[in-house]
């Protein structure tokens, strides 16, 4: 099982990710719009490939065209590496869609 990361180890790891990641050892959040909801949908077709090969899911609510994600290691109890390398996907599937102005 991987090991649980505490607030200093991912406070520096959110340093080099999107500004907008919040996080505490519980999990971590961002909320991301889009232009419109098809981008919103695309994104979320985007980022479900790696989370299956990652077998690491994250929680995802769709909003017309905003996307709040949650990730969290539920089998560890809290934030662990995984959930910072789908941060990092969800980053970059972010950034190659068109945002909201």
């Amino acid at each position: 099982m991987p090991a649980l990361l505490d607030q200093d180890q991912i406070d520096e790891a959110l340093g080099n990710r999107h500004p907008d990641w919040k996080g505490t050892p519980a999990g971590l959040s961002r909320s991301i719009e889009f232009a419109d909801f098809p981008t919103a949908v695309e994104f979320v077709n985007r980022i479900a490939p790696a989370c299956e090969e990652l077998d690491h899911h994250p929680d995802l609510a769709l909003r017309w065209r905003r996307v709040d994600v949650g990730l969290a290691t539920h089998s560890a109890g809290g934030v662990t590496d995984l959930d910072l390398r789908l941060a990092e996907l969800v980053d970059d599937a972010a950034a190659r869609l068109p945002l909201a102005d």
